[in-house]
């Protein structure tokens, strides 16, 4: 039996990601008590087949306080059902958040006469901090349009083979700010950049002028080999510790040219070991993610 819980803040995409287990075939329950996860999680384990084979619940802000509290020890026993359990954990930014309650008009389930929204959306973060813990997947959705989040869930979640790592290699810009999901993060700022060679400005690092620039010097070599031998040497132990998924971030000063250029072949070389190796350029927006 298969558990997938999806947890965050209101807002931050949960509807979209159960939408996508659902039509996967998942057996849906939104907003369910944390307090019936336990016996819904027997009952499935004891039926072994049907409907309750791969459940997916989601669980946020409007169950009771208390329970939230208490999720780790609700966990624990959830892990010695012998259910195979993961949770996903989506959030944005709180300007992000901000806005996307004023573009629809919707009420926070944390807003009242003395609550405003801002109040709420931070109130709400650390209410749901004992299941942010405990995530096996953090989602930054503040960038990501409603069709580049299913296509996430769908890739680094249901694209993943039992026991096996999913690892999403994702570029950025560190004037943009380090994408708060990174598991790990690399800075490649050292490398010589493209940018300051005005003919290269209008290309980024997938263009083959951009590329032969950076090929050129041997320090961008020994960086990209340097970056796999410490990845590749590091991963084994994050798998022994039941890490089911892996976000690895490059970022170079603006995420156009030095880091995409790197995250493209680091990506390259796991994708031939990994089934499931996904590759994102946070800044270019015009390329969708691709799943290697």
């Amino acid at each position: 039996m298969k558990l997938i819980i999806v947890s965050g803040r209101s807002g931050s995409g949960k509807s979209t990601a159960l939408h996508v287990l659902e039509d996967l075939g998942f057996y849906c329950i939104d907003n369910l008590p944390i307090g019936l996860l336990s016996p819904l999680t027997r009952e499935a384990t004891n039926q072994g087949s049907g409907r309750l084979k791969r459940i997916a619940v989601s669980i946020d802000a409007r169950n009771l306080s208390d329970e939230i509290a208490n999720f780790e020890d609700i966990h624990r026993q959830l892990r010695q059902t012998g259910a195979t359990m993961e949770i996903i954990f989506l959030d944005a930014t709180d300007q992000a958040l901000l806005q996307r309650f004023h573009a629809t008009r919707r009420k926070h389930p944390l807003s009242n006469d003395h609550t405003s929204l801002k109040e709420a959306i931070d109130s709400e973060k650390h209410l749901l901090e004992p299941i942010a813990s405990l995530a096996d997947l953090f989602v930054d959705t503040t960038e990501l349009s409603i069709y580049e989040l299913r296509d996430m869930v769908k890739q680094r979640v249901i694209g993943r083979r039992e026991q096996e790592m999913a690892l999403l290699i994702q570029s950025f810009g560190f004037k943009h700010g380090v994408p708060v999901d990174s598991d790990y993060v690399f800075d490649v700022r050292c490398l010589p950049n493209p940018y300051w060679d005005t003919s290269l400005r209008k290309y980024t690092g997938i263009d083959q002028p951009v590329i032969e620039f950076l090929e050129n010097d041997p320090q961008t070599e020994k960086m990209v080999n340097d970056l796999i031998q410490f990845i590749e040497s590091w991963l084994p132990s994050f798998g022994q510790s039941n890490r089911s998924y892996m976000t690895i971030s490059i970022g170079c000063t603006g995420g156009q040219h030095r880091s995409v250029y790197v995250c493209e072949r680091v990506g390259e070389y796991f994708s031939k070991n990994f089934a499931n190796v996904q590759v994102r350029h946070s800044e270019l927006p015009h390329l969708k993610p691709a799943a290697t």
